[in-house]
C-alpha cells in the first residue's frame, strides 16, 4: 500500500536524511505570482474587487461581504444539538489548554535601584482565517479564535469563503462556532483576497456595505493574521508579511507515526488514514524498525481506505510521493528519522512511548501512546491544532497565545542606580565612538 524507503543500512547527514524521506511540494514561489494582482486590486478597489473575486474563485457574488448579525445567531439557532455540545466541549478544553500558556508579568532587580520589567502585551486586532475546500472547519474557528481571546485581543476579525448553497455566507457550521465563541465581526471572503482584506483594509462599495459596516470602511486592517489554507492562501500571507504579523505559511497535512514491533496495525493504519482524507496531498509516513508491522499495516490500510468515504482523495494522498513508509535499524535511527522529517503531527506507537517523545525535538505536537490519535488533537485534547508543516517544525511552533503577545521590557532605574552604571556606560560607548551616549548619562550627575 505505502511505498517503502529502507534505510537500514544507510548513513546519512540530518541533510541527506531529510532530502531521502517522502514530503509534499508546497510552491509558494510560483503561487506568489498569481495572487500578487489579485491583493493588488484588493488594496486599490476593496469591496467591488472582493465580490469579483468572489464571483471568480467561489462561484459565487456575495450581496453581504460583513455577515450580518442576524445570520450568525441564525446559524446557532439552527446548529445540530449534539455539534453544539461537541463544539461547546471543544472550547471548554481548548480554553484550559491556553490558559496554561499565557505568561506571567516578571520583574527583575538587576542592581539596587534598576529594574527590568517582561511584560506581556496582546495585539489590538487580528484576523483569523478559517478555510472552505474539501472540508467545513468549525474547529479551525475554535483553535484560532479560543488563542486569541486567552491573550487577550480586543479585536478579533474572522473571514471564511462564501458558499454559494448558503446564498454566498460562509459555512452556517462555521458561523454557529463564531457565535459560540461571541464573534460579531465575520466576513464572506475566502482565499488570497481575504489576506489581502484583512492585511490592508477594504473600502465599502454599496449601501448594503455601509449597513453592515456601520460605515465607508467595511473592513479595518489587523495586526496579525493566523489560520491554515491553500498554497494561495500561504502565498498571501508570504506577501503581506512585513505589513501584518503571520502564523506561518501552512501547507499540506502530515503525520508521521513512529512505531515499534509492539504496536497495534490497526491504530497505527486508522491514523494515517485520518490524515489522508484531508487532502489528496497529505502525507502519511510510518517510521518503523519492524518489516512485519509494515506488512500488517499496508493490510490494514487496504481495507480501511475500501471502506471510507473519502476513498478517493485518500487513497491519492497514501500512493503520492509525499507518503511511505520508512524502516529503520532501531529506535535511535526511528528518532533521527522523526526529527528530520519534523512532521507537523507526530504519533509515538512505542515501548516507553513517554521517554520516546521526549526525546523528540522536531515536530509541530507529539501524541504519545495507543490512545492519543492525531484526530483528538483536532478537536478536543485541550493543544491546537494549527501547526508547522512542510519541516518547518524543525524551527517553527505551532498556534498558541504567544501568536498574540508582545513582549516588551520596562526598564527602570533610580539616579543612584545610574550613577553606579554611568562609568562601565561611558566606556562602552567610547568603545563604539558614539560619545553622546556617555553624555545623556553623565548629563544627569551634573
Amino acid at each position: 500500500m505505502l511505498n517503502r524507503t529502507d534505510l537500514r543500512s544507510t548513513q546519512l547527514s540530518p541533510r541527506q536524511l531529510a532530502q531521502a524521506l517522502p514530503r509534499a511540494t508546497l510552491d509558494v514561489t510560483t503561487a506568489q505570482d498569481a495572487v500578487a494582482p489579485l491583493i493588488e486590486d484588493v488594496r486599490s478597489r476593496g469591496a467591488a474587487a472582493l465580490r469579483d473575486a468572489a464571483e471568480r474563485f467561489d462561484g459565487v457574488r456575495p450581496a453581504h461581504l460583513r455577515v450580518p448579525a442576524q445570520a450568525i445567531a441564525r446559524a446557532l439557532s439552527d446548529l445540530d444539538p449534539g455539534v453544539r455540545e461537541a463544539l461547546e466541549l471543544s472550547i471548554a478544553h481548548n480554553r484550559a489548554g491556553h490558559g496554561a500558556q499565557v505568561p506571567t508579568e516578571c520583574t527583575t532587580e538587576v542592581i539596587p535601584g534598576g529594574t527590568v520589567t517582561q511584560r506581556w502585551i496582546p495585539v489590538r486586532r487580528v484576523g483569523l482565517y478559517v478555510p472552505g475546500g474539501l472540508a467545513v472547519y468549525p474547529s479551525s474557528v475554535v483553535m484560532n479564535a479560543v488563542a486569541a481571546q486567552v491573550a487577550g485581543v480586543e479585536q478579533i476579525a474572522l473571514a471564511s469563503p462564501p458558499q454559494a448553497e448558503f446564498a454566498g455566507l460562509p459555512h452556517p457550521t462555521i458561523l454557529a462556532a463564531c457565535a459560540l465563541l461571541g464573534l460579531t465581526e465575520v466576513y464572506a471572503v475566502g482565499g488570497a483576497q481575504a489576506i489581502a482584506m484583512l492585511a490592508y483594509g477594504a473600502d465599502a462599495q454599496n449601501d448594503t456595505d455601509r449597513a453592515d459596516a456601520g460605515g465607508e470602511v467595511l473592513c479595518q486592517g489587523v495586526d496579525v493574521i493566523t489560520g491554515p489554507g491553500n498554497v494561495y492562501v500561504a502565498a498571501a500571507k508570504r506577501a503581506v508579511m512585513g505589513a501584518v504579523g503571520i502564523d506561518a505559511e501552512a501547507g499540506p497535512t502530515e503525520i508521521a507515526v513512529l512505531a515499534d514491533a509492539g504496536a497495534n496495525p490497526e491504530y497505527v493504519a486508522a491514523d494515517l488514514l485520518s490524515q489522508a482524507e484531508h487532502d489528496p496531498n497529505a502525507g502519511s509516513v510510518l517510521i518503523t524498525d519492524s518489516p512485519q508491522l509494515a506488512d500488517a499495516v499496508d493490510v490494514a490500510l487496504e481495507r480501511r481506505l475500501s471502506a471510507t468515504r473519502h476513498r478517493e482523495r485518500a487513497g491519492a494522498a497514501l500512493s503520492g510521493p509525499q507518503s511511505g513508509t520508512v524502516l529503520v535499524r532501531d529506535l535511535e535511527q526511528a528518532i533521527e528519522v522523526a526529527d528530520a522529517y519534523a512532521a507537523e503531527h507526530l504519533e509515538i506507537h512505542t515501548a516507553e512511548a513517554s521517554e520516546v517523545a521526549r526525546r523528540i525535538r522536531n515536530a509541530g505536537a507529539v501524541f504519545v501512546g495507543p490512545y492519543s490519535p492525531v484526530p483528538l488533537g483536532d478537536y478536543l485534547a485541550g493543544s491546537n491544532h494549527v501547526l508547522p508543516t512542510g519541516g518547518t517544525a524543525r524551527f517553527a511552533a505551532g498556534l498558541s497565545v504567544m501568536a498574540f503577545l508582545k513582549p516588551v521590557q520596562l526598564i527602570e532605574y533610580d539616579a543612584s542606580a545610574l550613577e553606579t552604571m554611568t562609568p562601565a556606560l561611558e566606556v562602552l560607548a567610547t568603545c563604539e565612538d558614539l560619545p553622546a551616549h556617555g553624555e545623556a548619562a553623565r548629563a544627569r550627575q551634573e
